[in-house]
This record gives structure tokens, C-alpha cells and sequence, in this order.
């Protein structure tokens, strides 16, 4: 994730008083995905394919990311990897 001043994570007072840093994104990922009764293995599935995109593009965060970062993720999974459309399809519902 990135970590510059601009991207500071928000914060949550759990306690009255007591300030806590919210949640990071494949955690708040994995949450999203748990109340919406995902699988195990899909939310497994589906933050290892956020992390992979993360990383990809040099540990951006996605908010500063749009479509031509996902067009340029999913074609080098096909370019360069050779991964059937099925799998591109899956990588594409994740991110």
C-alpha cells in the first residue's frame, strides 16, 4: 500500500478517547466480501487478485487508479502470462 502523506489511512475511535487506524484495504476487502456471504475461497481468491494488481502497478494505491490501469492489468495477464479469458474474467470481478 502506499504510504505517502496523502494517502493516510482514516482513523476509528474505538473507545471513547482512543483513536485507532481503520482497517487496510484487503482487510476492509475481506470484511465487504464476508457480509455479502462470499465463499472462503472466493474472498481468498479475490484479495490475492487485488493484491497482484496492487503490486503490478508499483504498490499504488486503487483509488488512484481507473480504467486504464485495469485494462493494462488484465492485458498483461493475457499478453504476458497467457491466462484464458475465464481467469481474466475472474481478476476483473475482484478488482
Amino acid at each position: 500500500m502506499d504510504h505517502s502523506p496523502h494517502h493516510s489511512e482514516p482513523e476509528v475511535e474505538a473507545v471513547p478517547g482512543t483513536i485507532l487506524p481503520a482497517p487496510k484495504l484487503l482487510t476492509r476487502l475481506r470484511e465487504h466480501l464476508r457480509t455479502r456471504h462470499y465463499s472462503i475461497r472466493t474472498e481468498a481468491t479475490y484479495v490475492d487478485w487485488v493484491r497482484r494488481f496492487i503490486l503490478f502497478h508499483d504498490k499504488r494505491h486503487p483509488q488512484d487508479m481507473g480504467a486504464a490501469e485495469v485494462e493494462a492489468f488484465l492485458t498483461h495477464l493475457a499478453v504476458d502470462r497467457n491466462v484464458a479469458a475465464s481467469t481474466q474474467n475472474q481478476a476483473k470481478s475482484a478488482i
